[in-house]
């Protein structure tokens, strides 16, 4: 796989280490000649340009690159990366890391973000999944369909203890991908049957949510349901390509 990272700092150097030791074919746009310097020895390419504009993206080699991974500190960078990678040269994937929460919301499709990273989302929805016992959890938003991943462990009382995942009544656009017990992966087929204490992970629409959660979560239980992506936009800023005035926030 071809991947182009943008940003050389420590997400993108670490990104690019594993991806090398994987087996992919790994360029780094780095600004700071400094930066990339202090990498060159790390066993993966480096381009010492403003990964910002048209001409390096081009001769990064992006109209062949399988995925453009934009990992700078500023999330302005981040979108022009993100919306130049997709628009000027159609690359299937596009990856941009959200450095401010209150920016989430532009990591969409409008901007050519496929999926939108933002640590401090992440982090929350994992702190909640490792002390919540019967609540749905939102893990992680696919930009791209808009389709949620979420868990849920199942408390004693769940409706869904002691049922067949084919008997359980998922709606169309919702997947059973993965039950985690005793810390061990059981990949779900029809008859497997779900017991207190699985951790279940299912893929699902915005629009099926609420029957998952009526299927896994007790009656009475914890309703809770940390969102991966930011609060929705503010009217009159989701549709153009176009930050509110002011700038990004933590720009």
């Amino acid at each position: 796989m071809n991947v182009v990272i943008a940003g050389g700092g420590n997400v993108g150097t670490y990104l690019a280490l594993d991806l090398k030791d994987a087996g992919h074919d790994v360029l780094v746009i780095e600004i700071d000649p400094d930066v990339a310097g202090r990498g060159a020895h790390l066993g993966f390419k480096w381009m010492v340009r403003d990964a910002c504009e048209v001409s390096a993206l081009d001769l990064a080699g992006l109209a062949t690159a399988d995925v453009v991974v934009a990992t700078t500190g500023d999330d302005e960078d981040n979108l022009v990366v993100s919306l130049l990678a997709k628009q000027e040269f159609a690359v299937p994937r596009v990856i941009a890391r959200v450095n401010h929460p209150k920016n989430h919301w532009l990591f969409n499709q409008t901007w050519g973000v496929d999926v939108a990273v933002s640590t401090p989302h992440l982090l929350a929805a994992l702190t909640e999944e490792a002390v919540s016992v019967g609540s749905l959890v939102r893990l992680m938003q696919l930009e791209s369909s808009g389709a949620h991943l979420v868990e849920v462990t199942l408390a004693p009382a769940s409706p869904a203890a002691g049922v067949e995942l084919a008997q359980l009544g998922l709606p169309r656009d919702a997947s059973v991908v993965a039950v985690v017990r005793h810390a061990h992966v059981v990949v779900p087929r029809g008859d497997t049957v779900l017991e207190p204490g699985d951790e279940v992970l299912v893929l699902a629409s915005p629009e099926s949510e609420d029957t998952v959660r009526s299927l896994l979560v007790a009656p009475g239980g914890p309703a809770g349901l940390r969102p991966a992506s930011a609060p929705a936009a503010p009217a009159g800023n989701g549709s153009g390509q176009t930050p509110p005035s002011g700038g990004l926030a933590g720009a």
